[in-house]
């Protein structure tokens, strides 16, 4: 069988939140399974976008984005401060 193509993708973590990431595999990746950091941040953040489609997709996958059609970058400092009124 092929092998499926690897898209890459960066995340940006704050320090505060990668430390957090780093020690959350540290502590728990390989009982988990995951052979690596990038392995944890898949196995999450795939976690996340079925619980997304299952909230705002009736549990269907959504068809797959092009690459090239996200923003590239970082978040702005406004954006950041936004997101964090929001989230507290």
């Amino acid at each position: 069988m092929p092998s499926k193509k690897i898209a890459a993708f960066t995340p940006y973590f704050t320090e505060e939140q990668a430390g957090q990431v780093r020690a959350a595999f540290l502590a728990a990746g390989a009982l988990e399974g995951d052979a690596s950091v990038s392995d944890f941040i898949v196995r999450a953040t795939m976690r996340e976008v079925k619980r997304l489609q299952r909230k705002h997709h009736h549990g269907r996958a959504w068809d797959p984005a092009p690459a090239g059609a996200l923003r590239r970058g970082q978040r702005t400092m406004d954006e950041i401060r936004q997101r964090d009124t929001k989230d507290n």
